[in-house]
């Protein structure tokens, strides 16, 4: 907790609560745009950890922990709404802040967290800022291919030969693995530090980096965007006609020169602490079975013909030992004509998007009441209005950190303007209730002299 800015419970200043979905460090680390503007809220900041992320992980260890399906049972993103509750009323109750409104704050899962937060629990949380929030990416809602489908747009834009060009590279990755020794050949072409075994290993490893240079658009290192890759990829093709050499030079663009590049996954004794015990792949096999994949010829990844969604459940199986229940979290937080359901009921929440976020596919992009808002900037990518404010930053990213904040505002003013009037119609009540009683006593001593009288005259 953060006491730094806080006005005291005294004054019922806000509480600004941030629903980390991972280590707590490393999500105070990506909420600057909160610290920046808790000053002029004298806000208390308190970051709480999801169960099983970070330090907070049950039965001693994550060993432990992590052990079975019994263990496991207990990590789920109910439980961690209920833990938020808990910690959030134990907090206001030691410091004597009953009265101080909460805001929690949360980005792509913990977006997700903040909504169903404030759903789940309206007595507790004021209001949500969700940021990146795809509540809406679940089977029957979103279609699988929108992920991949944004991405493909991302480089379309930047460029066309570029996205041309790895479109082109799947097909030619198959063919010269294809041939004699085809695997080294591929292993050298791309010098990968260990032999590849298969072509998927490659093909993942070039679709994850491509995914998440869209999704994260706008770090600070050129490198780290689709035009650092596009350019490589486009300038490489003065050089040569050879389209995985092309697509090679994006790779060292993006990782940068190295000695080799580890492209085939983790083997036990290679994975960090987070491979091993993987709390997000357990997430995402029992309740965030999030469709996703090149379900239509529209993108520049490679189709998966024949792919039903049997085939994320059988792998679930095979890494966990459960079955997912695709519609859990829908049936739990609910998502299926969501304008028409939280027009009515719900209130105070923001949807943040960046329409350059292949996950804002499945967020909420239109306001569904006058309360319960989205706001959405056409460049911006993945959690970007939680950043720390820079010089750099276009107007279009200040404008949206700023009317988040506007409307936070209004919400605690809405608040303490509520609460004034309670406290003084409680105090004007209480001041009823005492007049009543003096009228009634002077009444009960005059009925008395009056029984004492009619007693000495008869």
């Amino acid at each position: 907790m953060d006491f730094t800015h806080w006005g005291g419970a005294n004054r019922g200043a806000p509480i600004f609560v941030t629903l980390c979905a991972e280590d707590a460090m490393e999500s105070e680390l990506g909420m600057n745009s909160m610290y920046e503007h808790a000053p002029q809220f004298k806000a208390l900041i308190v970051f709480i950890e999801h169960r099983y992320y970070g330090k907070s992980v049950p039965f001693g260890s994550a060993e432990e922990g992590f052990r079975n399906t019994s263990t496991l049972g207990y990590f789920n993103s109910a439980q961690a709404l209920a833990d938020y509750a808990e910690l959030i009323l134990h907090i206001k109750q030691n410091l004597s802040a009953e009265s101080s409104p909460v805001i929690v704050f949360g980005g792509s899962y913990g977006g997700m967290l903040a909504a169903w937060f404030r759903l789940k629990y309206p007595h507790v949380a004021l209001g949500a800022l969700a940021s990146s929030a795809p509540i809406l990416d679940f089977q029957d809602i979103s279609p699988r291919s929108g992920y991949l489908t944004i991405v493909s747009k991302d480089f379309r834009d930047v460029s066309e030969s570029c996205h041309d060009t790895i479109r082109q590279s799947w097909s030619l990755i198959d063919e010269l693995a294809s041939k004699p020794n085809g695997l080294l050949l591929l292993s050298k072409k791309f010098n990968a530090c260990e032999p590849l075994t298969d072509t998927n290993s490659l093909k993942s490893y070039l679709e994850d980096m491509y995914s998440d240079v869209a999704q994260y658009e706008w770090l600070p290192d050129p490198r780290h965007s689709v035009k650092g890759i596009c350019d490589a990829i486009d300038s490489e093709s003065t050089q040569s006609t050879d389209v995985l050499d092309r697509v090679y030079a994006g790779v060292v663009a993006h990782m940068g020169q190295k000695k080799c590049y580890h492209i085939n996954p983790p083997t036990d004794s290679t994975q960090s602490q987070s491979q091993k015990y993987d709390g997000w792949g357990w997430q995402c096999c029992t309740e965030l079975l999030f469709p996703m994949g090149p379900e239509i010829n529209a993108t520049m990844f490679e189709l998966e013909p024949g792919y039903t969604i049997e085939d994320d459940v059988e792998n679930c199986r095979e890494q966990f030992g459960v079955t997912p229940r695709p519609h859990w979290t829908v049936t739990e937080y609910g998502g299926l004509n969501i304008k028409l359901v939280l027009e009515k009921f719900a209130s105070n929440i923001i949807f943040s998007n960046g329409l350059r976020d292949p996950f804002s596919y499945g967020g909420v992009l239109e306001n569904i009441s006058d309360s319960v808002v989205s706001l959405t900037t056409a460049k911006g990518s993945h959690c970007l209005d939680l950043g720390h404010s820079t010089s750099k930053d276009p107007s279009w990213l200040t404008q949206q950190r700023k009317a988040e904040f506007k409307i936070i505002k209004g919400w605690i003013a809405d608040y303490n303007k509520r609460m004034l009037e309670l406290k003084l119609t409680t105090a004007s009540s209480a001041s009823a209730v005492q007049i009543s009683l003096s009228s009634l006593a002077r009444l009960s001593v005059m009925a008395l002299i009056c029984f004492i009288l009619a007693r000495l005259i008869v």
